[in-house]
Formats: C-alpha cells, structure tokens, sequence
C-alpha cells in the first residue's frame, strides 16, 4: 500500500527471506527473523537513535526491518484510508501509524499477529507477519482484521552482511519480541522497555558493551 490509492507488494528480496519462507530454510542459526534489535547509546546513524526495529526478515540477502518507537507525523489512519478510498470512514478499528524507516517512506507496511494473512502476507514467526496488501487496511476498517498491528510507512533496510557488520561493532543488541514491545506501551518508552527485558540499565549501557 502507499499513500496514494495503489498497493503495493513486498520488496522483492524479502517477499520468501523470513521465517516460514522458502530461502529461509538454508538459513545458519544466527539469522535474527523475529527478534528486536536495540539501538546502542553510541548509535552513530541519528535515524536509528534509541530506535527499536522488529527485524521481519534476515538472510543471506540482506535484512529488512519495521522501527516500533518512531511517530508518523501529520497523517492519521483515516487521512490514509481517505487517500486510498477505503471504507467504512470513520473506520470502526484503529491502528498505530509509525515512521517505519528510512527506505521507501510511502510505501506501507502492516505488522500483525497471525490471527489473519492473506495470500501476499510474510510470515515473519509463527505468531508475526507482514502484509502490504490494501485487503488488510479493509479489514481493520471494517471492525475485523488481526487482533494486534501497526501500520508503518517506509522500512529499514541492510545490504548483504551489513547488519552482522553493524552488530559486532556492538551498534545494536538483540531481543527475542513480544507482543508488549511489539504493540503497547508508549512510544517513548519502548527502548527502556526493550532493554529492560535484557535486564539492563540503560544508565549503565555503553557503547562499547557487548550484545546479547
């Protein structure tokens, strides 16, 4: 889907790279489909200060991920349902709209629990996917669709190697997800959320720690 009233697939390297896949079987065991990645203090990339990322698929390929922690500013879920031409408007659902990365800002992106997928959805984890369908922003408006999602427009991208590049620099730690730090809680909190499932005090992190 994008901000005007077209959709949009997944990007091509991604559409069969998370789990559940068909390359993902080949897949070493330190692949990260599924997880949260972190952001150190010494994050040096300011996009992705204090970002939290649900990486939604990790490969050989590269990686693709959603930030759970950025705001979508001036755009509300029924300005893009407006643009988009879907009803029912007011929608009788709302989702939380987020800045979801850097790479393609108008194209979007609905992270869900597996409670409803369509054809063209991700399987990210058993219990996660990502749809970029329009049918699942029809869904939520309705009153239906999945139990938890958010929509994102735009994604953060890595080239291949780059992110394991970037994680033995110790630029980012990682964090097995779950629904709490997927979809609740405030924005603003969920990197003190993220860090206190690993049992650490951000005031005490440095840049140079090691990851989990």
């Amino acid at each position: 889907m994008a901000r005007r009233a077209r959709e949009n697939e997944l990007p091509e390297s991604f559409r069969t790279a998370g789990a559940g896949g068909g390359r993902s079987r080949g897949l070493q065991s330190s692949y990260l489909g599924g997880q949260l990645l972190v952001a150190m203090p010494g994050m040096q990339d300011p996009r992705f200060t204090r970002s939290v990322i649900c990486l939604c698929a990790h490969s050989a390929d590269g990686a693709m991920g959603i930030v759970l922690n950025k705001a979508l500013d001036n755009l509300s879920f029924e300005d893009l349902l407006k643009q988009l031409d879907v009803q029912p408007l007011p929608p009788q659902r709302q989702i939380r709209l987020l800045a979801g990365g850097p790479v393609e800002g108008g194209r979007g992106f609905v992270l869900h629990t597996t409670d409803w997928s369509s054809d063209g959805s991700l399987k990210v984890t058993g219990d996660l996917a990502l749809t970029a369908s329009v049918d699942i922003l029809k869904a939520i408006a309705g009153g239906g669709g999945p139990r938890h999602g958010l929509l994102a427009l735009g994604y953060a991208g890595w080239g291949p190697g780059q992110l394991e590049e970037e994680i033995q620099r110790n630029a980012w730690l990682n964090v097995p997800a779950d629904e709490a730090l997927l979809f609740e809680g405030a924005l603003n909190e969920k990197w003190r959320m993220a860090l206190a499932k690993m049992h650490i005090d951000p005031l005490l992190l440095s840049g140079s720690a090691g990851h989990a």
